[in-house]
Parts: C-alpha cells; structure tokens; sequence
C-alpha cells in the first residue's frame, strides 16, 4: 500500500487483515516530517509518542477488538487546539510555554476513533492572518513551490497535508482559514455548520465565529473525519442537538438535479484574476455535465462583508484575549522588581513584548470598537448587518441547494509580498467571510493548477446543517478535477 495516497477505508482495511501495522504507519510519517519540516515549517512540536500510542491499536487488532474507522491515522492538530501533554502555543510567544492538562473535545474524538497526534502545526499568531506569515516561530512554506505563502491561519496544517507529512489534519476556520490555505496548497478543507463541532479546548480568537473542521486528501477522507468530530458537547453550549451524522455512509456522487447558485455580486467582484475565474467556469461546465443546474442569486450586503466581519472579529479578539496579562499562565516580561511597578505598567510590558504586530492591530481595533461612545456605531451595527447578510442567504437557498463560487481572488503569492499591506491581505477574504458570519458550512476543493502550476480550488457553501448535501456535490465534482490524487511531493 502508498502510504502517501492511502485513504482512510484502505488504510482500515489493511490494518485490520494485518498487512501492515499502525506502528508502521506512524514511523513511515514520522520519519517524512522529521525529514521536511525543515524545509516547510510546518509543525511547531512533534509527538515523539506517536509510534508508543500507534501500538495500542496494533493490540487491539491483536485482541479481535473493534477499531475506529480513523484507527492508526496519524493526524497534525493546528496548535490553537490544546492537547493534553504536549505544548499548545497558538503559535504566539505568550503561550510558548503553555501544556494544556486536558485535550480540546475534537482531539478527545479523533483519539476515540483510533487517530494518533503525529504533533502541533503552525499558524498565524492566534489564527490572525491569511498567509502564516505572522506566526512568532516564523512562516510555513507552500510545499507547491517553498517561495510562496501556504495560506492562513491553518496553514501549517495545510502545508503537512498537501506534502503528505500526515494522513489528517485539523485546522479551524474564523472567516476562511480551513479554505483559503486549503486552496492554496491543493487539499480538501471543509468548514461545518456553526454548531456543529464543539469548539471547548480551542484557543478563542472570535467565538461567534470559531469552528475546526478537517484539511485532508479526499472528500470521502474530509466525510469521515466530520463523522469522528461532529456532534453535541455538555462542554460547550454553543452545539446542536442533532442525530449522529453518517457523511460518510450516504456519499452519493449522483446530483442530477441539484441546483446550484451562483452569487452575481462575486463575479462582479474587482481583482479576481482571469485564472481562478477559469476554473469557477470550468468547475461549472462539469457541473452542468453531471447534471446539474444552475441559478443567479444575489447577495446584495457582500461589499459589506469584510468590513462587517473585521469589526466584529476585532471585537471579539479583544475580549478574549485580554485573559493574557502575564498573571496566571503564560508569558511574563522580566521585570527586575515589581515593588515599584504599577499594573497598567506590567499587562502592558506583557502583552507588548508576548503579542506580535497583527494581533496588537486587531486587539487595538477592537477595543476601540468596544470601547464606550463608539459601540453602537460600530460593534452593534456591525451585528445588525450580519443579521441581514444571514437572512439574505438563507432567502437564497430556497432556490437552490449549493453555491459555487471562488476561494480567493488570486493563488497563492509570494511570501513577504503583502504583509506589509494588511488591507489588500484582509480582502482576499471577501468570498470566505460571508460564510462565517452567516454560520454557513463551505468547502474547498482541489480543481486545477495556476500557470505558475500552484493549486487552484473551489469553494461549494450549503444551507445550515445541509453539509451532506453539500458533500455528494463535491464527491461528484472531484472525479473531473486535474488535481485528483495529485500532492506535493517534497524531496
């Protein structure tokens, strides 16, 4: 069996007729991001564990005990998700020496389903940024091409996966970024329902927004993982009471019929290149072949959606964050006496020395809109208008079942070619956003490649709840796509 193409169901079925081991596979694994991260950057600690813990699915096979469908699959875990025992740092110097006593609830499923932590990926500081280019142990590389950005802020976990340093990966999603690096670096990444996957162990960046959801090879792979994940949590509040899914049971390719939107405001939308625009036509004329058809919907508050979802992300980052003063955990500046040193004088040192640029600019910009005066002008009506960018689509999956649309505006781009512009940063998140905001599930889907030959995707956006739906179109649509079974291959 290629390891470096296996799915997850062969990988079980291997196992358990004992044609190879799982301690095998974790060595196999090991050994390849040892090897790579170097190169890449992609994980910020390792499980030198892993292989210890792979043997005790190899005991249970030995025993004839029943395994989960995710057993012996070694899974990269973005480091904002805490993992009992091993370092969670959010990629940021303040929690650098943070060991969390208990695991995040979606690592706690991925182990009851058999999954081993191969180790912690890299990310933008507290998952502000869109290229993994603000991350306090430096940028991960794109393993299409090392020279440029691999997308953000999961893009340490995009990164193992697309060179197939692990099996899995978990990443998590605040207005795109399981997509955008998804996109990038040519992997399948898929963002639940708000609600649908407890968001408990997970360091908060914007709790309306927040979801983890799984980056992997294969949406058949993406469909398993959310079986293992998904579900209601007593730990946190803010999930559905729903039956247990089975994505993975009911995949069907046949969509004849399905109708699917197309949102006019995005194509109508300034700055998208004409090659990612190819492959939305592209994409399309598959779809069309497949049977299905097609819709104009409108979404007429899009222009307002990154303003809106940068508002209240700020906002919400703000609050969360003000649990880092340097008191009960974390990084402390080194102050040579504290007798004569005031409180505002000891946070402040703290945090300027334990938070970097991106996320002091978001912090400073949502305390000013917190702040009192200033409220109601921008957090509340930012709120309001999130509302009715909610309601407009949800008016418009009454006419159909999916929408298609780009990921971003461009592919990746060169490392260190926009982050000194924070703006023209924040705006390749117009077509992801929306998403968040309304609690939506989306996807992207690996489709074609740039001229420059670097991943090009596609982003599929369901109803709330209606991920199954939204899962079949992207099984059918993946059979027709240049990038099936393709990885970055990292010598």
């Amino acid at each position: 069996m290629d390891l470096n193409k296996a799915t997850y169901a062969e990988l079980n079925q291997q196992l358990q007729a004992k044609k190879i081991s799982a301690a095998e596979v974790a060595k196999f694994f090991l050994e390849k991001t040892n090897r790579l991260n170097g190169k890449l950057n992609a994980f910020i600690s390792v499980n030198e564990n892993v292989v210890r813990e792979a043997e005790v699915v190899d005991q249970k096979i030995a025993k004839g005990e029943t395994i989960g469908a995710l057993a012996g699959v070694p899974f990269a875990i973005k480091d904002l998700l805490c993992t009992k025992g091993i370092k969670t740092t959010a990629a940021s110097k303040i929690l650098s020496n943070f060991i969390p006593p208990y695991d995040a609830t979606v690592v706690r499923r991925l182990k009851e389903s058999g999954a081993v932590v191969l180790g912690k990926t890299n990310l933008d500081e507290f998952a502000m940024g869109s290229s993994n280019e603000t991350s306090a142990f430096g940028p991960v590389k794109n393993p299409w091409n090392i020279e440029y950005v691999p997308g953000g802020s999961s893009g340490g976990s995009a990164s193992a996966q697309a060179a197939r340093m692990v099996m899995g990966s978990i990443g998590t999603d605040t207005g795109g970024s399981i997509r955008q690096p998804s996109n990038f670096c040519g992997i399948v990444g898929v963002k639940p329902t708000y609600g649908r996957v407890s968001r408990y162990g997970i360091v908060a960046y914007a709790s309306s927004l927040d979801q983890a959801g799984p980056m992997v090879s294969s949406v058949s792979d993406a469909a398993t993982v959310l079986d293992a994940i998904c579900g209601k949590d007593t730990l946190d509040m803010t999930t559905a009471h729903l039956p247990k899914t089975e994505f993975n049971k009911n995949l069907n390719p046949n969509i004849k019929g399905i109708k699917v939107g197309l949102i006019k405001e995005y194509f109508s939308t300034s700055g998208i290149q004409p090659e990612v625009m190819a492959a939305v036509e592209k994409a399309k004329d598959n779809l069309k072949n497949l049977g299905a058809e097609f819709v104009e919907i409108s979404i007429p508050l899009t222009e307002y959606a990154v303003p809106i979802y940068y508002l209240i992300a700020a906002s919400e980052c703000s609050s969360n964050l003000s649990r880092y003063d340097g008191v009960k955990y974390g990084y402390r500046a080194n102050f040579k006496s504290l007798s004569d040193l005031s409180l505002d004088e000891f946070y402040s040192q703290t945090r300027g020395q334990g938070f970097g640029t991106e996320v002091k600019r978001r912090i400073m910009l949502g305390t000013y809109c917190l702040s009192s005066g200033y409220y109601d002008a921008y957090y509340r009506k930012a709120c309001q208008v999130r509302r009715l960018l909610r309601e407009q689509f949800n008016e418009a999956f009454k006419v159909c079942d999916v929408i298609l649309s780009p990921v971003t505006t461009s592919p990746a781009f060169k490392i260190g070619s926009r982050i000194y512009d924070p703006l023209t940063m924040y705006l390749n998140d117009i077509f992801t956003v929306s998403t968040n905001l309304s609690g939506l599930p989306g996807m992207s889907l690996p489709f074609s490649f740039s001229k420059e030959g670097l991943p090009l995707g596609i982003q599929l956006t369901g109803a709330h709840f209606k991920e199954q739906l939204m899962l079949n179109v992207a099984l059918a649509l993946e059979e027709t796509t240049e990038q099936k079974g393709r990885f970055a291959y990292v010598s």
